[in-house]
């Protein structure tokens, strides 16, 4: 190890856990979290087996989204007395729609050091074997639980001609799925499920078709997701953006605005859309 554990150079080290395959662990990781006196963890019993494997002596402390803020106030103490600290999740990178933000945040504020370590994340994970071919990718993680409240979540993204990446729950994902196609319509749907695990699988198809392939198995419901939706074509729904241009016309938006709107939230043309407002309104 080089790093030496002085008051000079204690450090807040951010260190990704595997998925579920415990070989993805970096030999860095390992070497980090047998040399810290202190690791912060998001539920201490999960990952109790995981150091206990790799014989890690460190003192642990909880560190979750019910108690980050005093779990930071906690770290800082060590920190300032010279103690590094680990900081780990129950699978993946801390604070990637996991617990670990709001320490970081902390952390950085009172002047010391975060040290962050590459390593296994979900969501890059399953993008590598998506196949999507989309340029860019937008990470949302997880959406809102409420089905009125996510549907207006995708609803805000639909125009956006990026790779969309979620992360769902076992529990959710047929509802979540519903309301991708409702939103979405016609794109491919790449659903990740049980990344580095047994069962992990890995299926690309047709958005409209993705609610029934996951109910013609209830083993292909079990897990937890990754949902990777291609990015808006550069080609216009022309009868999406009239039916948005409406609504929005209807709520009194002057034409010039709900032209520019509907245009953003469809990726239709804003020059034809304004053209046709013109015409609606005359």
């Amino acid at each position: 190890m080089t790093e030496s554990m002085t008051q000079e150079c204690a450090a807040l080290y951010v260190v990704p856990t595997p998925l579920g395959n415990l070989a993805d662990l970096t030999r860095r990781a390992e070497e980090i979290l047998r040399s810290v006196p202190w690791v912060a963890a998001e539920d201490t019993r999960h990952s109790g087996p995981l150091l206990k494997q790799l014989g890690v002596r460190a003192r642990t402390l909880p560190a979750h989204q019910h108690n980050e803020n005093e779990a930071a106030a906690r770290i800082i103490e060590k920190l300032q007395a010279g103690e590094s600290v680990a900081l780990i999740s129950d699978a993946g990178t801390p604070g990637i729609s996991d617990p670990g933000a709001r320490i970081v945040a902390a952390v950085r504020e009172a002047g010391c050091r975060v040290v962050p370590l590459p390593g296994p994340c979900a969501a890059t994970t399953a993008l590598s074997a998506s196949g999507l071919l989309d340029e860019h990718f937008l990470f949302y993680g997880f959406l809102p639980a409420k089905s009125g409240q996510r549907r207006q979540a995708l609803e805000a993204l639909s125009g956006i001609p990026a790779a969309l990446v979620f992360y769902e729950a076992p529990h959710r994902v047929l509802d979540t799925v519903a309301d991708l196609a409702s939103v979405f319509g016609q794109r491919t749907l790449v659903i990740g499920r049980e990344l580095t695990k047994l069962f992990e699988t890995i299926h690309s198809l047709p958005l409209p078709e993705a609610l029934d392939w996951l109910k013609a198995d209830p083993n292909r419901q079990r897990g937890e997701f990754v949902l990777m939706l291609s990015g808006a074509s550069g080609e216009a729904d022309s009868g999406e953006g009239e039916r948005v241009l409406k609504l929005l016309l209807a709520d009194g938006l002057p034409t010039k605005q709900a032209a520019k709107l509907a245009a953003s939230i469809t990726g239709a043309s804003k020059n034809a859309l304004y053209d046709l407002a013109l015409s609606l309104k005359g």
